[in-house]
């Protein structure tokens, strides 16, 4: 099925449908708005990450977890994130959602994300193959390297992943002391 991918699904704060609003005119008024975040991870809990296109129309050229987007009007958010998964990195995986994260960033130009973000993990041990109007690079990162490079260069990140990361740390410290 084909979906406006221009317009994002307009929500209230308990993520419940509004209506739909053109993508950049909900960026530029700060419209809240149905999103998600994906975080891939190989057998070696290393975090897949993706340097955006230079050329997106905001955070372009910062780094950021595997896959993020909008559901378009009348899409699942679980089957938009497949969808972008393969559009962005060259291929899908199983995932499942582990938390939802409510935020308001400026992203600069103008532009500020007002997302209700669903967080979803997956996992993956072959190579991306980036979709370059997407993403200029990815890369399986450790994540003590990771979070060392967060605070040494806060400014190469995207604001959303700033806010997600320390959610989706405990959730895998929390994972791991139930194993």
């Amino acid at each position: 099925m084909l979906y406006d991918k221009n317009n994002v699904i307009v929500v209230n704060e308990k993520d419940e449908w509004m209506g739909s609003m053109e993508k950049l005119q909900a960026h530029k008024e700060g419209v809240l708005h149905r999103a998600f975040s994906v975080f891939v991870l190989n057998d070696k809990n290393e975090l897949l990450l993706q340097q955006r296109a230079l050329d997106k129309y905001h955070s372009g050229g910062l780094w950021s977890n595997t896959c993020c987007s909008h559901p378009a009007p009348g899409e699942s958010t679980m089957a938009a994130a497949h969808r972008r998964l393969k559009e962005e990195m060259g291929f899908d995986c199983d995932i499942e959602k582990i938390f939802e994260l409510r935020y308001k960033s400026d992203v600069g130009n103008g532009l500020t994300e007002n997302e209700y973000d669903h967080i979803f993990i997956g996992y993956h041990n072959g190579e991306a193959n980036i979709n370059v109007a997407e993403a200029n690079d990815a890369k399986f990162i450790n994540m003590d390297t990771l979070l060392a490079w967060m605070q040494k260069e806060p400014q190469a990140f995207t604001a959303w992943f700033h806010l997600a990361m320390p959610k989706f740390v405990a959730y895998l410290s929390q994972q791991e002391k139930a194993a």
